[in-house]
């Protein structure tokens, strides 16, 4: 019985993250990204600029929590130095940005407000709203960490469509 092949991507981190150097120019990697991207049967998209590059799955192989790698490229004294950082697509990590930072303001204003009914005698039972949102939060979260888990084959696809095409080991 063979042992399964290790992805070397953590179980679990908020936007998981590589580096490597080699001795390749930043140019090299890039065509070498470049020319696996034009490969009839590569199993992932992108497009490559000068200093980085953004892959992503093909359109009909993504769903909501799908991932994309946006890899960097950086001249080095012995070569160059190749960054990924695999997230959310950028309309998904907009919208739990927004919805963490409205409920941190909502968790403030309430209490702002309940502290000061507390300070001037009044009844402050809107201070049990905070509880509340710390559970909406933790629930958000919870859904993040599950989404990732959706999207951990596919970021796992491109982390093996990097190292092929560039041949390097990650």
């Amino acid at each position: 019985m063979t042992e399964p092949e290790k992805d070397h991507l953590p179980s679990y981190s908020i936007r998981p993250r590589f580096k490597i150097e080699t001795a390749y120019s930043v140019e090299d990697l890039g065509e070498k990204i470049k020319m696996g991207l034009n490969q009839e049967n590569a199993p992932c998209k992108g497009q490559v600029y000068p200093g980085y590059s953004t892959l992503y799955l093909p359109r009909e192989e993504q769903h909501y929590w799908s991932p994309q790698l946006t890899l960097t490229f950086e001249e080095t004294e012995n070569g160059s130095l190749l960054r990924g950082l695999y997230a959310p697509r950028p309309a998904v990590w907009t919208m739990f940005v927004f919805f963490y930072s409205a409920i941190g303001f909502a968790i403030l204003l309430v209490a702002v407000i309940g502290l000061s009914y507390l300070s001037l005698g009044k009844s402050a039972t809107l201070l049990w709203l905070i509880p509340v949102f710390v559970v909406l939060f933790l629930t958000l979260y919870l859904v993040a960490y599950f989404g990732q888990k959706m999207g951990r084959d596919q970021m796992i696809t491109l982390h093996r469509f990097v190292e092929k095409s560039t041949g390097l080991t990650i």
